[in-house]
């Protein structure tokens, strides 16, 4: 089943994934950087030869900021038609779109001044007059991934959210508000879910790790840093800088054994 955030704060159901899978990808916020998203899908298609066994989970912020939001929904869609097990979370700004647009999501008055004009100048609409009309200019695949994006998912001992969980609360008392757009109650804090929490949203020089707690894969790559993924099962970090044509492979087990936060 998927989840859609309801007007406010409703419950935010979290899906639970009991099929194991040989190797567990997630991606750091995108925000309209299609070029390194595509080097970084290039390289683990003919380099780190993914799989359609393969489990892979985008955090949310494909969108708004960079120059080609309409590119990475583009390369996005066509990595699910390659790699059916691909999971698409949603963001706060999925999110603000969905509120701009009057179709369940929120903050949709501060959407065009928080990144929203670069995504319409992407498809190359005026984002003015009835609501029902700029939906309409959208790509109808487009939009139904938009509106079809899940909240969270659980897959083993890892939950995956977009900005994370509130620590007070039970996982099944998480409401929707809180998994997209949570950040200084829940990054500093350690938590009792029993699950290691893979976020974005909160962007950090590099991969953070809070073990067994959470691990942030945002990296500011609309920012001027660089996009990580991280794949969960053998550990490895995947990293391209903003305008990069190279993809950096680290182990996390070397990152947690250096200290690395």
């Amino acid at each position: 089943m998927r989840n859609k955030a309801a007007k406010g704060s409703g419950l935010a159901e979290m899906r639970v994934v009991t099929e194991r899978s040989p190797r567990v990808f997630a991606f750091g916020d995108i925000h309209g950087c299609s070029s390194e998203l595509n080097v970084l899908l290039d390289f683990l298609r003919s380099r780190y030869q993914a799989s359609r066994a393969d489990q892979f989970v985008f955090i949310g912020d494909y969108i708004d900021r960079g120059p080609d939001s309409k590119g990475v929904i583009d390369a996005l869609l066509a990595w699910k038609d390659h790699y059916p097990k691909t999971v698409f979370l949603r963001g706060n700004h999925e999110d603000m779109l969905l509120g701009f647009l009057g179709m369940g999501g929120n903050s949709g008055e501060v959407y065009l001044v928080n990144g929203g004009t670069e995504f319409f100048k992407s498809y190359g609409i005026e984002p003015s007059g009835p609501l029902s009309e700029i939906a309409k200019s959208l790509p109808r695949e487009h939009l139904q991934f938009f509106t079809s994006l899940e909240l969270g998912v659980s897959i083993g001992e890892f939950l995956f959210v977009h900005a994370g969980i509130n620590p007070a609360r039970a996982l099944n008392e998480q409401n929707s508000h809180d998994v997209m757009w949570i950040r200084g109650e829940f990054v500093p804090v350690e938590h009792k879910l029993g699950k290691t929490v893979v976020f974005g949203h909160t962007p950090f020089a590099d991969v953070m790790l809070h073990m067994p707690y959470k691990i942030g894969i945002d990296t500011g790559l609309v920012y001027g840093n660089t996009l990580s993924a991280v794949e969960l099962v053998e550990g490895t970090v995947f990293q391209v800088d903003r305008g990069g044509d190279q993809v950096t492979v680290s182990s996390l087990r070397d990152r947690l054994n250096s200290g690395s936060d």
